[in-house]
């Protein structure tokens, strides 16, 4: 808001513009002929009262109550004071002809003035009120200009705040990218730098074979998963049956390293509907999180479970891990952020934004010492435009 006595740039600047100047030109006229009328009107009735004979006194007093028109008319137009200008406009006009035709009848002479005081009276309280509801229209106007520039401040102020995020989630990603790229880059130039020397034996040789191939197939699978983040493929979506695809991860799972150890716990809560999504990349999270599971379990038992109630489908793989840390809970799906000695860090972030391309919810349910329940949640139907 502006001191009192100024106004707002753009306000200032709105009653310089053309449009602004023609509106008041257009309100100037209304207003000269508006204000012609009510006088010709005050004119006319002063002058009736002449051509009216003095015997006509019923005449005479409908000639004097039609005074109030003008009076009021002017106080609605122009205000409290115009109202009494105008009163006294129609007392002055009024007047002559009082004096000359009721010279002898003080006391009907006496009424007609007070008619008159009256009028103006009633014309002053409706101009007094019209003034106080334009007023009130003009701090009405002003505040919703005001807000109207406020708005249009907080909308540029948040499409900066956007970009900023963008930007810093860019610079963000970047340097995690960075980060992870860089490892593995060294140990690679250190293998290659024992094998330029030509100082290593057969054993170190191989050993930095290794090292490069090893870290050149990490280098392969961090660079396929961040494109796979940043440029997902569509959804193809069909009809699908969950349980199918539940027991395709479980068979899937049960090859992986250390499945020995792993009981897996399917649950199917009735019978489910089909679900419209892509059931390879469905296979996709899910495997992940099983996986997941699996290593955060180390022995012991991997639940899934599936239901469906509300049109919303949901799956849910528990471990019988430690759990995620509080600290952690909000970071698990950044970009690069992993607990695993040779994990990317992108796993949950693609199957999140999977999740997310399917209309559902990826989320974690966890306390420390009690595992780690992955929920995902789909609409049963795919909404229309996702």
């Amino acid at each position: 808001m502006y001191p009192a006595g100024l106004v707002s740039p753009d306000l200032y600047a709105a009653r310089f513009s053309p449009a602004f100047d023609a509106a008041r030109e257009e309100r100037m006229r209304d207003a000269r002929w508006q204000g012609a009328l009510i006088a010709v009107a005050i004119a006319a009735l002063a002058i009736a009262h002449w051509y009216v004979p003095r015997g006509n006194r019923q005449i005479h007093n409908l000639l004097y109550h039609l005074d109030f028109l003008p009076i009021v008319a002017a106080g609605m137009l122009f205000g409290w004071r115009s109202a009494g200008v105008a009163t006294a406009v129609t007392a002055a006009a009024e007047a002559p002809q009082i004096l000359v035709l009721w010279r002898h009848d003080v006391v009907y002479a006496m009424d007609q003035v007070g008619e008159i005081v009256v009028f103006g009276l009633a014309g002053v309280i409706v101009g007094w009120f019209v003034d106080r509801e334009r007023r009130q229209r003009t701090r009405l106007e002003h505040t919703k200009r005001e807000l109207e520039r406020v708005y249009t401040e907080l909308r540029e102020n948040l499409d900066r705040l956007r970009k900023a995020e963008r930007m810093f989630a860019v610079a963000q990603l970047s340097a995690s990218l960075a980060h992870e790229i860089r490892n593995p880059l060294a140990s690679i130039s250190g293998a290659a730098g024992i094998l330029k020397r030509g100082h290593g034996n057969p054993e170190n040789v191989r050993d930095c074979l290794e090292i490069i191939d090893k870290e050149s197939q990490r280098l392969n699978k961090l660079l396929t998963n961040f494109l796979e983040f940043a440029r997902p493929r569509a959804p193809r979506f069909q009809r699908t049956d969950l349980g199918a695809v539940i027991d395709s991860v479980v068979a899937l799972a049960g090859h992986s390293p250390g499945a020995s150890k792993i009981e897996f716990q399917r649950e199917i809560d009735g019978p489910l509907p089909e679900v419209e999504c892509d059931p390879e990349q469905l296979k996709q999270v899910l495997l992940n999180l099983v996986i997941n599971a699996m290593e955060a379990t180390g022995a012991g038992r991997v639940r899934l479970s599936a239901s469906a109630r509300d049109g919303t489908a949901t799956i849910a793989v528990q471990d019988q891990g430690a759990g995620i840390p509080a600290d952690q809970q909000e970071r698990i799906f950044d970009p690069f952020f992993t607990t695993k000695e040779h994990g990317t860090g992108l796993g949950l972030a693609i199957a999140a934004k999977i999740v997310e391309q399917h209309g559902g919810v990826l989320r974690a349910e966890s306390a420390p010492g009690r595992g780690v329940t992955m929920v995902v949640e789909l609409p049963v139907e795919r909404k229309h435009g996702v």
